[in-house]
């Protein structure tokens, strides 16, 4: 199987977001630091925040957080937030179905089976498991704004 790039993005944002759980960050310094188009991303945050996965503050000083504590934040919850088809095969698209051969085939269980083994094993894995390299992340993803502070003191 094979998830969207939309899945990855919503990932990573979530990621990004849970280096440092208490504070707002803005789409736009996701956006930068991914080299991720900002509508993009704009559309993917929507829907984790429909799913109850990030809050969102509006406002000046606004931006996301966490909704939930990286720990109750499943990865396979993720997944099933942003994927719009787990039809693996023609004959798992209901009345999309066009397959002549679909009553007397045996490959729709095995792909249903598959795919719930799948997000069996994503389901095991939170954000909190993905991100216990914590601090490893932060440098690898405020190194760029760190060395522009450097180079560019505002005194």
């Amino acid at each position: 199987m094979r998830l969207n790039q939309a899945s990855d993005f919503a990932l990573r944002v979530l990621m990004f977001v849970a280096t440092n759980e208490t504070d707002l960050f803005k789409i736009d310094d996701i956006s930068m630091r991914y080299n991720i188009s900002r509508a993009h991303l704009m559309k993917i945050v929507n829907k984790l925040a429909r799913a109850g996965l990030l809050q969102t503050v509006r406002g000046r000083n606004g931006g996301l957080r966490l909704n939930l504590p990286p720990e109750d934040i499943r990865i396979g919850d993720v997944v099933r937030a942003i994927e719009e088809d787990f039809a693996l095969v023609e004959c798992m698209r209901g009345s999309q179905n066009k397959c002549i051969i679909t009553p007397a085939c045996h490959l729709t269980a095995i792909f249903a089976e598959a795919l719930a083994e799948f997000i069996k094993v994503l389901d095991k894995y939170t954000l909190a498991d993905i991100t216990q390299n914590r601090f490893e992340l932060q440098n690898i993803l405020f190194a760029r704004v760190l060395a522009r502070e450097k180079s560019n003191p505002t005194t």
